[in-house]
């Protein structure tokens, strides 16, 4: 009988890495930029637990609080009972199951357009619209304030980039009348950082005599504004066929995770057959397609207004106790609530004050917002009870004086 021989285990060689990582980490820290990662050991809601301590927290953005609602949990068991957890493949190849379809269908309903793609992230649907149809285009004009992954899908089509002054359709209307053949205008429904929302009519308005593409990432719209949630679109009695191609998550108000893109046929079939991002990334988890598309109904149902009522009267609540505190509240009247700092040290410093009295409120800081906008980007739920608003704005003022 032969005798295996121990297998004899190396301390691993780390690789040499150049000079300029660390020190580029080490500058990040010097400028208080410097991010890290913190684990929470709980579902996520406006109650995590961090190492066994309880927090009220005030910077996710599950914004209708489904994140653990018991009907999202049960159909992505049962989902996974059904059809498995992973798809496989992409779309493309063998990866869209009979929850895909489905949730595509009904999103179509819902929103009234003809097509919608699924992706799995919505970094990735932005990455393959922008990058698949920035490729006929002169020029994507962009709003100054516009979310990361639009810029980046701007910048791997090889257009050129321009961008207006936010929300400024004066600004916009100047970067439109330059162009002398078709581009694309794109924007963010609700700005991320800030909050406040787009003038989306305006921008049609601008269009409305040219063949330029609009497109609309509505993130932070879909499922808290407009009736059956909506949007952004909606709030502003416009219709979602109205723009080329509206872009929406499942990671915030849905509770769930992934993304899609809602279109019409033609432009769903040339992204089917250009945009890389989807032709070549495996299909979102079946298991969580059929998930959202629990959470779909949600939102549509009569729980899903009584969700948008209670967080429209949260943030009623917060700005009215803000009104009196020391401090730069911006102007939104979203989910999204920023509070003004400026300093990126002073945004931390509050932020570190709030977690010692047991409240998580996240510090934006540069790159993420632009120089000296450090701020506490307070995001609400409808899960939020008045009483936790009212510690929050309490505790704001006692470390203001």
């Amino acid at each position: 009988m032969s005798r295996l021989k121990p297998k004899c285990f190396m301390m691993p060689v780390l690789r040499p890495l150049p000079d300029w990582i660390s020190s580029s980490v080490e500058e990040r820290k010097k400028a208080s930029l410097h991010r890290e990662t913190e684990v929470i050991d709980a579902p996520q809601s406006i109650s995590p637990t961090i190492d066994g301590t309880p927090f009220l927290s005030f910077c996710s953005n599950d914004y209708l609080g489904l994140a653990a609602h018991p009907t999202l949990i049960n159909a992505l068991a049962e989902g996974a009972e059904i059809y498995g957890v992973g798809s496989g493949a992409s779309h493309l190849v063998c990866g869209h199951l009979s929850p895909h379809d489905e949730l595509e269908r009904a999103l179509s309903d819902w929103l009234g357009v003809e097509r919608v793609m699924l992706f799995s992230t919505g970094y990735m649907a932005n990455l393959a619209v922008l990058s698949a149809l920035g490729r006929h285009c002169e020029t994507v004009i962009q709003d100054k304030l516009n979310h990361a992954s639009l810029i980046d899908g701007a910048l791997l089509s090889d257009a050129s980039v321009r961008r207006y002054l936010h929300a400024d359709l004066s600004s916009a209307r100047k970067l439109i009348e330059k162009q002398s053949s078709p581009s694309m205008v794109v924007t963010d429904g609700i700005f991320s950082m800030d909050g406040d929302i787009a003038p989306i009519d305006g921008l049609i308005n601008l269009l409305s005599d040219s063949k330029h593409l609009l497109i609309v990432d509505d993130a932070h719209g879909l499922g808290c504004l407009g009736d059956q949630g909506l949007g952004t679109l909606d709030e502003q009695g416009i219709a979602a066929s109205s723009v080329s191609a509206l872009i929406g998550t499942f990671g915030k108000a849905f509770g769930a995770a992934g993304a899609f893109v809602a279109c019409s046929n033609a432009m769903a079939e040339y992204l089917t057959q250009f945009a890389r991002p989807y032709i070549y990334t495996t299909a979102m988890s079946p298991a969580m397609a059929y998930a959202s598309k629990s959470s779909l109904d949600l939102i549509r149902s009569k729980e899903g207004d009584e969700l948008r009522s209670r967080l429209n009267s949260n943030i009623s609540l917060f700005k009215e106790c803000m009104a009196s505190l020391p401090f730069e509240l911006m102007p939104s009247d979203s989910a999204i609530q920023p509070i003004m700092i400026g300093a990126s040290d002073r945004a931390i410093e509050l932020s570190a004050a709030l977690r010692e009295e047991g409240i998580l409120c996240t510090a934006i800081r540069p790159p993420t917002v632009p120089n000296n906008q450090a701020r506490l980007r307070i995001t609400l739920s409808a899960a939020h009870r008045h009483d936790d608003i009212k510690r929050l704005c309490d505790t704001l003022e006692r470390l203001a004086n």
